[in-house]
């Protein structure tokens, strides 16, 4: 399908994120500790600015001068002739401290402070950066920083920042805004985004983020006319509700956010107790946090570009597919290659459209890609006709791959024009253009709406990521949930308390009952119906399998007595210190599709649930899904259909249908409570829950809370 939308449309904005404003669309900027030397700290951003043009007021303070740079310097903050919208701190420790204290007493609104030695450094640091927030905060002053390389905006020529970048050149016009909490790598990526020819005018570099976050820049962009698209760069999320807000509100605005996150570690604590946990590393919750805001991920810098300028296009295929039209079939097989592994359909063009080319070519492969042969633009009238049968099927992008030729003297003169019709006529769609040429000839086609690469694999990279946002800029926003407060026990509870708190939540348990002994055992076994399974009781037990905790099959009176005895016995000698309370008798459902659901407090994101294959499988395979805390049914089935091993609970190989609108309501409740639940709650396990055919329901058949005492 083509694009949906595409046109610039009303920003949605948030007023938390525009009380930025001051600080990157300031009328005046002072500078604290300004230096003559315009190769000083203190120095750069007086001589970039005034290079540059920057139309607001000036204001250095040194009290060793009486001008600055050809400007008349001040001796302190309070003799300053008006209030700054912004200040530039750089001046060391206590001195920044003291100069942010000033600046708020002066009514400054907001301060960059370039200063280092604060909690990057120790704990002596990090007490300064506290008593720097404070002073801050006295006055309703933004922070960005400390130990901050600062930020720009091209737009104003505004250039708070030291960066030894410009000295090779100026931002080039453009729409790309950049995001980063390491100020040395955001102007890396500005720096090769101006080598290639890509306008990055807004750079934030935010640092220690004792204030403003990475969230917070993301969410000025996300609302600010002069950026389009955003690059962002985190080694770690400082907190997630100013950040997936302004995801949220990117998406929104339709502007698409490439992030390059590194870093990778495993949750603590509680990982070892908790299977969901010990799959779940932070940098897997994270990944998933970006899935659900269609953030497209990066994991290096030329990719991370790649995706920007083509998003500058602004054109994102909704059920995107891919048509090609090569001049080299072995070039349409490693495009063929490359889509099937980005998971980029390209479906055949119609029989009849190909029929048709052929009476163009007899000896061309139409199907898709569409090896035209070196005869189309050999027979330059041809190549129009290959273009517009191609484009008529409907594709959402689409690829000409012309290696040498797109540079040609002779023959790019002559297929431009055609390529441009054809572009114009079908603007909906992504065009890319695969080919060698010059600079000035690149420029031309780019100038024409193609986006051009050398490389045709990073170019079916760049479609995928298109149609990614496609997919997310295309998808509902989300309702609102309703979540209910949930009181948890004072500890863990046994399983069967466990499965009780969850069965008030809306996922139902298997028939059970905990027995404290041998003849409880047996009634409770002949009440629910043989065969039946046994299993140890107790909080201490999480994983009952571990020490031989659990009995199947027990098919009558005899076998529940001795699988009594034997649980107990094995419960003294493989878990002494364990609390036993008993053990539980539950009915043993077969031809049940055995799944899983949990649930992982991020330090981070909260709460986030889990669904994967059940049993010992879940380990082995890792074949989950993860989602924040709460979602609707809606998500919990596109979750659960996400997975690899979703045709078992689809009729595989003439099994019966699993009842998925069942293990997706069980999933959506399972949110709702971790959601609820305060920060005691450390993890829930419900492995297996046993998903029976359609319209049969779905039960725990073994379920562990796990709650910090």
């Amino acid at each position: 399908m083509p694009a949906e939308g595409g046109q610039p449309r009303p920003l949605q904005t948030a007023s938390g994120f525009a009380a930025l404003d001051a600080m990157v669309r300031p009328r005046s900027v002072a500078i604290i500790g300004a230096s003559d030397d315009a190769t000083r700290i203190g120095g750069r951003p007086i001589a970039y600015m005034q290079k540059q043009g920057f139309a607001g007021t000036i204001l250095p303070v040194n009290p060793n001068r009486a001008t600055v740079q050809g400007l008349p310097a001040f001796n302190a903050v309070s003799a300053l002739p008006q209030a700054p919208d912004v200040a530039i701190v750089a001046v060391p420790g206590e001195s920044a401290v003291q100069a942010v204290d000033d600046l708020g007493a002066r009514g400054c609104r907001a301060a960059i402070v370039f200063t280092a030695g604060f909690a990057e450094v120790d704990e002596a640091g990090a007490a300064m950066q506290d008593r720097l927030v404070a002073a801050a905060r006295k006055h309703g002053m933004r922070l960005l920083g400390p130990n901050c390389l600062g930020l720009f905006n091209a737009a104003i020529n505004f250039y708070p920042i030291f960066s030894l970048s410009f000295e090779q050149g100026w931002p080039i016009p453009g729409n790309i805004g950049i995001a980063s909490q390491s100020g040395a790598y955001g102007t890396h990526v500005f720096a090769v985004s101006r080598m290639r020819g890509i306008g990055t005018p807004v750079c934030i570099t935010t640092g220690n983020e004792a204030d403003v976050s990475l969230g917070e820049a993301i969410g000025w962009m996300a609302q600010a006319p002069e950026v389009e698209v955003i690059c962002a760069y985190a080694e770690g999320i400082r907190e997630s509700a100013r950040f997936t807000a302004a995801l949220d509100l990117a998406r929104r605005n339709r502007k698409p956010v490439v992030l390059m996150k590194v870093g990778r570690s495993e949750l603590g604590g509680h990982a070892a107790k908790s299977h969901t946990a010990s799959i779940a590393g932070d940098d897997t919750i994270t990944q998933a946090v970006l899935d659900e805001f269609g953030v497209v991920r990066a994991s290096t810098t030329e990719q991370m570009l790649d995706i920007a300028y083509a998003a500058t296009k602004r054109i994102y295929p909704v059920g995107n597919s891919l048509g090609v039209i090569t001049v080299s079939g072995g070039a349409g097989v490693l495009i063929s290659d490359a889509a099937d592994a980005a998971g980029v359909p390209m479906p055949p063009l119609p029989e009849a459209s190909q029929a048709h080319l052929r009476s163009l070519i007899s000896f061309c492969a139409p199907r898709n890609p569409v090896d035209c042969t070196a005869q189309a633009v050999n027979q330059t009238e041809l190549f129009p006709q290959f273009l517009e049968t191609t484009a008529e099927a409907g594709y959402g992008s689409m690829m000409i791959f012309l290696t040498q030729t797109a540079g040609s003297t002779t023959l790019s003169p002559k297929l431009r024009p055609y390529m441009k019709a054809a572009r114009e006529k079908y603007a909906d769609r992504l065009w890319v253009l695969c080919g060698i040429a010059p600079p000035e000839k690149v420029r031309e086609y780019e100038s024409d709406g193609f986006l051009v690469f050398e490389d045709p694999t990073r170019a079916v990279g760049v479609i995928e990521a298109m149609g990614r946002y496609g997919a997310a800029f295309a998808a509902p926003a989300p309702d609102d949930i309703v979540v209910s407060d949930v009181t948890l026990p004072e500890t863990t509870p046994s399983e069967a308390e466990g499965k009780r708190i969850l069965a008030r939540a809306g996922i139902p348990a298997v028939p059970e009952k905990a027995c404290t002994s041998a003849d409880e055992a047996v009634a409770a076994a002949q009440s629910i119906g043989f065969p039946v399974v046994a299993k140890i009781l107790s909080p201490d037990i999480l994983h009952k399998s571990e020490i031989g905790g659990v009995l199947l099959d027990l098919a009558d009176a005899d076998a529940v007595r001795a699988a009594h005895a034997t649980l107990l016995q094995r419960a003294a000698e493989r878990a002494p210190g364990a609390r036993i309370e008993g053990v539980l008798i539950a009915k043993q459902i077969k031809g049940a599709v055995e799944m899983a659901l949990g649930i992982a407090r991020d330090p981070v994101f909260g709460p986030v649930a889990m669904v994967g294959l059940g049993g010992v499988f879940i380990e082995i395979l890792k074949d989950v899904s993860f989602r924040r805390c709460p979602f609707d049914e809606a998500t919990a089935e596109a979750m659960v259909r996400s997975l690899k091993g979703f045709p078992l609970l689809d009729g595989a190989r003439g099994r019966p249908k699993a009842d998925v609108k069942a293990l997706a309501g069980a999933l959506a409740a399972l949110s709702r409570f971790a959601a609820g639940a305060d920060e005691r709650l450390l993890s829930v396990d419900v492995n297996p829950l046993l998903v029976l055919p359609e319209g049969q329901g779905a039960f725990a058949a073994d379920a562990v809370i796990e709650v910090a005492s």
